[in-house]
């Protein structure tokens, strides 16, 4: 494990007071709130690290840019069209095996809802 240094600490914060997937430019202005000298080199180097010690995951969305967030329990995102932040759903159907066809098993799933965030709706 890795020492804790003001930076990372700073780029923790950030994610954990927004409570949702952030890109890296977003973490970058916030963190920079704690460490005004930080830049985005050393925001993607110490989020390489934290995903390597598994303390934070990368969130893909199909044709957006990696999204990271702390890393918790399963669950699935929502993209808002209007603002493009991503948010937490915190639930996922234990029927969604149901809908692969008859004798597929389901190893593993991922599901993203998009329409409008309450902000822009």
């Amino acid at each position: 494990m890795s020492r804790q240094t003001k930076q990372r600490s700073a780029i923790h914060a950030a994610l954990l007071d927004a409570g949702r997937p952030l890109l890296p430019q977003e973490i970058l202005v916030d963190a920079q709130q704690q460490v005004p000298n930080l830049n985005l080199a050393t925001v993607y180097r110490n989020l390489n690290l934290l995903v390597e010690e598994e303390v934070l995951v990368p969130v893909h969305l199909p044709g957006q840019p990696t999204r990271f967030e702390l890393a918790s329990h399963h669950h699935h995102h929502f993209q808002c069209k209007a603002c493009d932040r991503v948010f937490d759903i915190h639930a996922c159907s234990s029927e969604i095996s149901k809908l692969a066809p008859k004798g597929f098993e389901v190893s593993d799933h991922d599901l993203t809802l998009y329409g409008r965030c309450p902000e822009c709706k």
